[in-house]
């Protein structure tokens, strides 16, 4: 019997800071980065011997400037999809109703402008997992899949 290779990807952290009015932040990727022009939470892939909760905490100090009590943030969906170049990805999506500073885009090499959209109609402009992350979020699903064979973005 062949024993299978193990299987690896990369995990990204994701927050949606969520408002009162329901709308939640996303941010115009900008730059040399993957999807530039194109809208996503604030969040990153996790780096080497961080938890989720503290790469989530950190992405979104980083990227927006507001700190989120660990306590406020909360697991809101898990999305296992493929970029366009067909790797393998595992999104930990968490969501934050409360946090302190004001949002404002402390990457502007990476991102152009802070947009507060409502998820149940996300602007057509989003990053398609995103889009799909946002589909699944309003309707509570906690679980995903994006850019497989047979689905959109994936491979024929």
């Amino acid at each position: 019997m062949t024993q299978r290779a193990r299987y690896t990807c990369v995990v990204d952290v994701m927050v949606l800071l969520h408002r009162d009015d329901g709308r939640v932040l996303l941010l115009r990727r900008a730059g040399d980065v993957y999807a530039t022009g194109l809208l996503a939470p604030p969040g990153g892939h996790l780096e080497d011997g961080e938890t989720l909760a503290d790469g989530a905490l950190r992405e979104v100090a980083e990227e927006v400037g507001v700190a989120v009590d660990p306590a406020d943030l909360e697991f809101c969906h898990l999305i296992h999809h493929r970029d366009p170049e067909g790797q393998a990805r595992i999104g930990v999506v968490f969501t934050a109703q409360r946090w302190s500073g004001e949002p404002r885009n402390l990457e502007p090499g990476k991102c152009s402008t802070l947009v507060w959209a409502d998820p149940a109609r996300p602007p057509a402009d989003c990053v398609p997992s995103t889009a799909a992350v946002l589909a699944r979020f309003v309707s509570g699903a906690l679980l995903s899949t994006h850019g497989w064979d047979g689905e959109p973005g994936g491979a024929a």
